[in-house]
């Protein structure tokens, strides 16, 4: 696999943990229907970490629930593990 393509996965998937951080930060002011905390989660595993992880500091969002503070910086970890896993073992390419 050529890293630009995982490069632009990756970019779509952070782009959209951020919209989703914020859209539910708007809608938790508005007090109306929010989005799932699975959904933020299932975001950021699908390889939006580093969106959403941003997305809580910058909206001052889900940043009092250890399991978020804990979980989302953990997932990011992972996932570049796994990139360079990936890159030393020939799975990602230049």
């Amino acid at each position: 696999m050529r890293i630009y393509l995982l490069l632009i996965y990756l970019a779509i998937m952070n782009i959209a943990g951020i919209i989703v951080m914020a859209a539910d930060k708007k809608k938790a002011k508005k007090h109306t229907w929010r989005i799932p905390e699975r959904t933020l989660f299932l975001v950021s595993i699908l390889g939006g970490s580093l969106g959403t992880w941003a997305g809580m500091y910058l909206f001052r969002h889900k940043t009092k629930h250890w399991y978020f503070v804990v979980g989302m910086p953990l997932i990011c970890v992972i996932h570049v593990g796994l990139l360079v896993a990936a890159w030393h073992y020939g799975i990602v390419t230049v």
